[in-house]
């Protein structure tokens, strides 16, 4: 990116804090050309879409992974979350987490290590690496949640060695145990015995075309992803809203 104004930051901010943002309003003519503008000046940069957002002259840039903003012209951007202090939620997280909704119930479950937890009633998929510290913390923070069933897509992004691990756990007797058993106790998996790892390369295909671009990520039934460690509160209040 040739211009970043990273004061407009605070500017943003504030607008936002004043005006609020309860999401873009309608596209007019102006995206098109901005659109055109900032993928001349962005070469590295796919735009999903631009819409206005609530705040006069700020539009949001939907990058699939990332939203940014940008003044009409194109000629200066922020990179940054607006956040509401009235209320504390973070605007550009929800407003990504609602554009990358995907169908929770067309996902490959056949490709992941089930593990239920109390009734199972509750159901999360996770893209998780391994050797991920916060795939583990995450792992951790599950052991507080009950009623779940979790899909775990071995996601190996991270090391040759992650890959390594991922097809043991697969071919593992029991990848549930295996799985928790490394991750929550470090105890390492079996050599792969020789079985059909194919699932992970599936695994791999789908989180690209998902902008699964970090571990872990974490889908919930209604089909909105949370990003990172979730901490137990707030991943019993999202497994709530999602029912």
């Amino acid at each position: 990116m040739k211009t970043i104004l990273r004061s407009a930051l605070a500017t943003a901010a504030a607008l936002a804090v004043t005006l609020g943002m309860t999401g873009p309003a309608h596209a007019d003519a102006t995206t098109d050309k901005l659109k055109s503008t900032l993928e001349s000046r962005m070469g590295d940069a796919s735009i999903k879409s631009i819409d206005k957002t609530a705040i006069p002259g700020l539009y949001e840039v939907n990058l699939g992974s990332q939203i940014i903003y940008s003044d009409a012209t194109g000629n200066y951007v922020l990179i940054g979350d607006l956040v509401d202090t009235r209320s504390s939620k973070n605007l550009t997280e929800a407003r990504l987490s609602e554009t990358n909704k995907i169908d929770f119930a067309k996902l490959p479950f056949e490709n992941a290590v089930k593990v239920v937890k109390g009734n199972g009633s509750r159901k999360i998929a996770v893209f998780s690496d391994p050797n991920c510290p916060y795939c583990k913390q995450l792992e951790s923070t599950l052991k507080s949640i009950d009623n779940v069933t979790v899909y775990t897509f071995l996601y190996p992004v991270l090391s040759p060695d992650s890959t390594a691990k991922s097809k043991s756990i697969w071919c593992a007797k029991d990848r549930g145990n295996s799985w928790e058993s490394w991750m929550l106790d470090h105890k390492a998996p079996a050599t792969a015995a020789n079985c059909d790892t194919t699932a992970i390369d599936k695994n791999l295909k789908l989180g690209r075309t998902m902008n699964v671009t970090g571990t872990p990520t974490v889908f919930l039934a209604d089909g909105r992803r949370l990003p990172g460690a979730v901490p137990a509160d707030r991943l019993e209040k999202e497994l709530s809203a999602a029912q």
